[in-house]
């Protein structure tokens, strides 16, 4: 039996909203987000009773009351976090939105469900077909419409710089003591600080920054849990970057991100996928890409090449590899892809020759 819902029940009475003023203002909030909905006040007794509503609606309940009081409110506030995380699907993370809006969205319930160690999701396995999906999507997605929105909280570049700062910290720390050991603290801050950030108000232009920055920070989580080997939570972080990506038009993160998806199909035995995957990663971005970038994506072909036995194609690729790199300047990549050197080519060379059966 479930229990009553006593944090709504508070917020409703502090708020004055009765069953039917409530109801009314839900739909508004829905509204707002161009969603059409059915709400009257037998809804509104249900969730007191303790009924978690299903989609969107926990969060047009906080906003709505939110807006009400001034102040805003998360669906763990109206007392309906932890139902709706045993509420989730397992296929949550898995989709390439169709709107930024639905991206944030995702991105949330996969912060919430990962840091209430939802079983369905956390140790979930991974889908070859989600890869595939999210790659051809984002190769031929037309560009999202601008990013500007009008919440409650005015964002700038300041804050968006305070998002790329603390991920770079994150990431110091992912390389001094591996994903595992500070995983959960990043997924607490994007959690905590980040999402309601991405409900503020801000210009096109800032968004743009803001989705490029939260995408980092995303598939820094991605790798952070791929080395914790959660890989199913890991490759949906991932997805969810690349739908980032997407709405903040920065092709060459993009690519990055494929990058990091080809190296954890290559790492779970999916290699043609990370063939693909690799392929994808400097196709669609090819006129921007700088030499270091270029140099990484063909690495990763070459390594799921070599898997598959393909002598020649990894060949091909390790020397294109090797072309690239040699053309790199001190300012001609961006510097989330600064580590990948000389050395870390070599180290490459040195798998994909061990996997040809070539180590002498």
């Amino acid at each position: 039996m479930t229990q009553r819902n006593a944090r709504l029940a508070a917020l409703m009475q502090e708020a004055d909203f009765s069953h039917k003023s409530l109801a009314r203002a839900v739909v508004t909030a829905a509204a707002l987000t161009g969603e059409d909905i059915t709400c009257d006040h037998t809804y509104v007794t249900r969730w007191l009773k303790g009924s978690i509503p299903r989609g969107n609606m926990p969060q047009f309940i906080a906003d709505a009351i939110g807006r009400k009081l001034g102040r805003r409110l998360t669906i763990d506030d109206i007392g309906m976090g932890d139902a709706a995380v045993s509420a989730v699907q397992s296929d949550l993370g898995l989709d390439f939105g169709d709107r930024p809006e639905a991206a944030a969205k995702t991105v949330a319930d996969l912060w919430r469900a990962d840091l209430a160690e939802a079983e369905s999701l956390v140790r979930a396995q991974l889908d070859s077909a989600a890869w595939n999906t999210a790659a051809l999507r984002w190769l031929v997605a037309p560009p999202d419409e601008v990013l500007t929105r009008a919440g409650d909280r005015a964002i700038g570049a300041v804050d968006v710089e305070m998002v790329r700062s603390t991920a770079d910290a994150f990431s110091m720390l992912d390389g001094k003591f591996g994903g595992g050991h500070a995983r959960r603290a990043l997924i607490q801050y994007l959690h905590t600080d980040v999402r309601p950030m991405l409900d503020g108000k801000y210009s096109d232009a800032v968004g743009k920054h803001l989705y490029s920055a939260v995408a980092e920070a995303l598939l820094l989580a991605g790798w952070m849990s791929y080395d914790s080997c959660l890989h199913g939570i890991a490759q949906r972080y991932f997805i969810q970057a690349l739908r980032m990506t997407q709405a903040a038009g920065d092709r060459r993160l993009g690519g990055s991100i494929l990058s990091a998806m080809s190296h954890q199909a290559t790492f779970t035995g999916r290699y043609q996928d990370a063939v693909t995957l690799a392929r994808a990663a400097y196709t669609n971005p090819a006129a921007s890409l700088g030499p270091t970038m270029a140099a990484q994506f063909r690495a990763m072909e070459a390594r799921a090449l070599a898997r598959l036995g393909d002598e020649r194609g990894c060949d091909l690729a390790l020397a294109e590899a090797e072309r690239r790199l040699s053309l790199r300047t001190a300012d001609s990549d961006p510097p989330y892809i600064s580590y990948f050197d000389e050395v870390e080519l070599a180290a490459e060379i040195g798998h994909c020759f061990r996997d040809l059966g070539r180590s002498a």
